[in-house]
């Protein structure tokens, strides 16, 4: 009688389920950012969500090989507000940026030391070297509440790294990280935090043609690596992207050989609670792609952009809902240009997407929201 009684109380959860699985995308929109008084045309820089803004900074272009420059875009009014340069860090790309809550904190990219951005008071504020981890190109940055951790990459005298660190900007100070059960050397690896660890998957050795399937979740509370399981992992790939849930970690696209095209447009979910992977329905799944960008909505995942094997710049996408495990197609009207190497961020309401290369190689200062 129990079960019976179970069984008919879950019934109506089941088939809201079912229903919702069934009811397409039926609105959706595009409409460009501003460009007045935005910032330079560029790729290769960072990009993060204040909880009312947007800060750009960074990266470079055809006549600028690095900037000091950024920009705070404010999507309420469709205005830029040009970030200081005084006290600005060292002009860069290939560096990593999170935001704090109050701060935007920049590292990595280059022999230099990374600095914290306060928007508020609109100035900057150095990165304490002492005790940092070496200087690298491309490693993966998560904020865990408290901390910065960095990881991986590019050492900047060459070679990859499987090395990091944890900034607190509190007080200023860094702490090593533990290596035993650290995952191998590897750079364009992606990362994401879960509220108590980070997981780290993918990547590859430059010199290689080895790209990874292989990760580790790391646990700052006990300074410890657990590697992810290889069973029904997607396959080794590089330049994929990776949300975090809440309760998973999606991994899709990117590249997974170094022999010849070898976009995919598979993927899979990882759940750390248990180990395992699930694999991700291809069904109306984007074009396979590399160096695009994804977003989390709280409920959906968001891809867009990128490069393709027939095209260099896509300006497609699609929405996946994990719980159902599907697919929705994104609108084109009114996307912005084709592009790859930008940047994306999530508003609570909207994607943002800025810069990046468009079309004939050269970097744009333009950009889109989508709802």
């Amino acid at each position: 009688m129990k079960k019976s009684v179970f069984v008919f109380l879950l019934l109506p959860f089941f088939i809201f389920l079912t229903i919702s699985c069934l009811i397409p995308v039926t609105q959706d929109f595009w409409s460009a950012t501003s460009t007045l008084g935005d910032p330079s045309a560029r790729s290769g820089h960072t990009a993060v969500w204040t909880g009312t803004e947007m800060i750009i900074w960074g990266g470079f272009n055809e006549s600028m090989p690095q900037n000091d420059t950024g920009a705070r875009y404010n999507p309420t009014n469709d205005t830029w507000t040009a970030t200081s340069t005084v006290n600005a860090p060292s002009a860069r790309s290939g560096h990593r940026a999170v935001w704090t809550g109050a701060e935007m904190i920049i590292w990595g990219g280059v022999d230099a030391p990374g600095a914290r951005y306060n928007p508020t008071s609109d100035t900057w504020t150095a990165v304490s070297t002492v005790n940092a981890p070496s200087p690298r190109r491309n490693p993966t940055a998560v904020w865990t509440g408290t901390e910065m951790i960095i990881w991986g990459g590019s050492a900047t005298s060459g070679g990859q790294l499987n090395t990091g660190g944890r900034y607190d900007p509190d007080q200023d100070t860094w702490a090593a990280m533990s290596m035993s059960g650290a995952p191998s050397p590897r750079y364009v690896s992606t990362a994401v935090w879960t509220g108590t660890e980070m997981i780290i998957w993918g990547g590859r050795i430059l010199s290689s043609v080895t790209y990874f399937n292989t990760g580790a979740r790391y646990s700052p509370a006990s300074d410890t690596w657990t590697a992810t399981t290889t069973t029904a992992a997607p396959s080794g790939r590089i330049h994929h992207t990776a949300v975090w849930t809440g309760s998973e970690m999606i991994i899709w696209g990117g590249s997974d050989s170094g022999l010849g095209p070898s976009n995919v447009n598979s993927g899979a979910r990882y759940h750390p609670t248990d180990d395992t992977w699930t694999t991700m329905s291809t069904t109306d799944a984007p074009l396979a792609r590399t160096n695009f960008q994804a977003v989390w909505t709280g409920t959906e995942m968001i891809i867009w952009g990128g490069s393709g094997e027939l095209s260099d710049f896509l300006n497609s996408g699609g929405v996946y809902n994990p719980i159902c495990d599907t697919w929705a197609a994104m609108s084109t009207i009114d996307a912005p240009l084709p592009r790859y190497n930008f940047t994306a961020v999530w508003t609570g309401m909207e994607m943002i997407i800025w810069g990046g290369y468009v079309p004939g190689y050269i970097c744009t200062d333009t950009g889109g929201r989508y709802r």
